[in-house]
């Protein structure tokens, strides 16, 4: 394995034959020749959950990643994402701010940033003992290749992948199939059979997929999987009223979620326009209302 300094992370380069190169991704159908990489080489041979879902997810999807990212850090089980916008980075997030470690696979060289919208994942997974790796050499810009391959490596990389919002085709069902080829675990969360973000993650756990429908449910296939026990947190709960509550069942736009309430549409939308201010909720681009990630979490 060749290595250096790159500032004060570690910097190298994984040949298949180096006996640092992980287990896991050698029982690949063709492993990768090289793995770049920066931070702990040792993080890429322990115990590793993928959390992945939608780049341009729902705040449903991306409460969903960072509760599955926390879950992963109080389990000692490092977190591995892509680093994408949306529930990737949500994911890394989580993992991070709960004290874990987190592995990120770029589409993108190792030494670059690819979104810019997830540096502080780039910069945080390095520090506190993950890694950033890729399949393309140093300084590499992205390219399509590149994104697809690295699917892969994160199956590979993972004893199990978490989805956590989905549509019918995606980079997200990609890699929970190369999970499914490699034997992984997966595990789905279920959305409405109205929104095309919950197709591929539905679809799933149609076909088989281990679902996830509470958090003690990710609690306990972590526990069977992985063979370890989290730490539990103290969790306070927060009161919902009949707005949020029905949101959280389903986003739905104003008028509809009058009628579901028995109120007046003008009501409604003056109720919404103030939970939006607060922050409680969020318009999406169709013109349904849904809790926004801070409310999904309890944090708002």
């Amino acid at each position: 394995m060749d290595r250096q300094e790159d500032g004060s992370i570690m910097r190298w380069e994984l040949h298949l034959q180096d006996e640092d190169y992980p287990q896991s991704v050698k029982q690949m159908e063709e492993p990768p020749e090289v793995l770049y990489g920066r931070g702990d080489v040792t993080s890429l041979s322990g115990m590793c959950l993928a959390v992945i879902g939608a780049r341009k997810a729902t705040p449903y999807g991306l409460a969903v990643a960072s509760m599955a990212g926390r879950i992963a850090a109080e389990s000692g089980i490092t977190l591995v994402s892509g680093g994408a916008m949306g529930c990737d980075a949500a994911a890394a997030r989580g993992a991070l701010d709960a004290g874990g470690k987190t592995i990120v696979v770029a589409g993108v060289g190792a030494d670059c940033v690819y979104p810019r919208s997830s540096a502080d994942v780039y910069a945080r997974a390095p520090v506190q003992g993950g890694a950033v790796i890729s399949l393309a050499p140093w300084g590499t810009e992205p390219q399509r290749w590149a994104f697809l391959k690295r699917n892969t490596i994160i199956a590979a990389l993972s004893r199990a992948v978490v989805v956590s919002e989905a549509g019918a085709r995606s980079g997200t069902t990609s890699t929970a199939m190369a999970a499914i080829s490699l034997g992984r675990e997966v595990y789905a969360v279920p959305g409405s059979i109205f929104s095309p973000e919950s197709l591929g993650a539905n679809n799933l756990i149609r076909d088989g997929a281990n679902i996830i429908a509470s958090e003690s449910d990710l609690e306990m296939l972590i526990s069977r999987d992985f063979g370890v026990l989290r730490l539990v947190r103290e969790e306070i709960a927060t009161p919902r009223g009949r707005v949020l509550s029905a949101l959280v069942a389903s986003p739905m736009r104003a008028d509809d979620l009058a009628n579901h309430l028995g109120m007046q549409p003008l009501e409604m939308l003056r109720i919404l326009s103030d939970y939006e201010v607060a922050g409680a909720v969020v318009r999406l681009p169709d013109g349904r209302y849904a809790p926004t990630e801070q409310t999904l979490l309890g944090t708002r």
